[in-house]
Formats: C-alpha cells, structure tokens, sequence
C-alpha cells in the first residue's frame, strides 16, 4: 500500500472497513435492479459507522478509473454516504455511462473516508506550495468569485506527483487558467482513510 493510499492512521476497524465495502457493493448492484440508491438501516451498523463523515466513492474496471462520486462535507452519517456515493460513481459520473450487468463482478472498490478539510493560508502561489504535502493532502481549491471549485483526493499523487503540477491540473479541473491566481483564491487540505 502506497502512502497516498493510506494518508491517516485507521480510524475503522476491520470490522467496519469491510461493512462499508460490502455496502458500496450492495447499493451498485441494487441500483442495477431498481435504479436507486438503496436505504441504510443505521441501526444495523456499529456507531462509529453512524457517525457524519465525507467520503469518496472510486470504482475500476480492470484497473481502469469507472466512476468516483463522492462529498466534502459531512452531511450524513458515514455508512449511508458510502451508499449514495457508490450508486453515484456507478450511475452519476458524468464522464462515464452507468455500469452495466456484465461489469459488475468486475468492478474493484475503494472508499476514501476524508478528514475535516482546514484551510491553508498562504501568501503566493510559491507559500502555498511550500505548505503542500505530496502523498498526504488531499486539496480543495475554490474561487469564490467566479463560484469555481475543484478537489483532487490525495491519490491524485500517484499520477501527478509533481506539486506545481498538481495544483496547475486542480486549477484547470475547477475551471480556472493554468496559471490563474488572485489574492480570492482559497485553498483547504484533508487527509483520507482508505479502505479497498
């Protein structure tokens, strides 16, 4: 496992970690038949799974990217965004159509479990890249002016390991120039749980 893979200390036992796998599987194979997230009866699953938590939602397809949906902000409790995540990646990604019958037992799963996001502060570009950690943040870039906003998830490092390269793809991802900057511009970071 790559540190970028595992950017935080478990939080979830194993227990837990294999709860919310078999529900992200659950609510892909349930959306297949009726078309919707599946309900979570939170009684049936550990506190720690009750809890508000964000998290992302990333499937593939013999290796390949198939569908990431996933929160910023903790807006319901962790097992029951694990579930509408994983229908979104599989039916909501717009880069992708929904996943079909003949993938699903294909599919490999992998649930990003995020910490509070804290917003940085920095003076220029080259002060925040400074304060960047690669293999462990996970950033959230907003321009609150233009209402323009994008995250890349701390694996994003396996693939972009280069900093200035990073933050320039995150800007072009929330719809901002390459080399925009503005005193504007907000910048958070998180860590991730990752469970696959």
């Amino acid at each position: 496992m790559s540190d970028s893979e595992s950017s935080v200390a478990p939080s979830l036992n194993e227990a837990n970690r294999a709860a919310l796998l078999r529900v992200a599987e659950a609510s892909v194979r349930q959306g297949l038949v009726g078309r919707r997230p599946p309900g979570v009866d939170l009684e049936k699953f550990d506190e720690a799974l009750r809890e508000p938590r964000a998290t992302f939602v990333t499937l593939k397809l013999h290796s390949q990217l198939r569908g990431c949906i996933g929160t910023l902000e903790p807006v319901r409790p962790l097992v029951d965004d694990v579930a509408q995540n994983a229908y979104g990646a599989a039916f909501g990604d717009p880069r992708f159509p929904g996943v079909l019958y003949h993938e699903v037992d294909q599919l490999t799963y992998h649930i990003s479990v995020l910490t509070p996001a804290a917003p940085l502060s920095f003076t220029s570009e080259s002060d925040l890249l400074s304060q960047v950690r690669p293999s462990i943040d996970g950033l959230i870039l907003e321009e609150p002016t233009q209402e323009k906003r994008g995250t890349f998830l701390p694996a994003v490092w396996e693939t972009i390991p280069d900093p200035q390269r990073f933050l320039t793809q995150l800007k072009i991802k929330a719809g901002l120039d390459a080399s925009y900057w503005s005193d504007t511009l907000r910048v958070s970071r998180y860590q991730c749980e990752s469970i696959h």
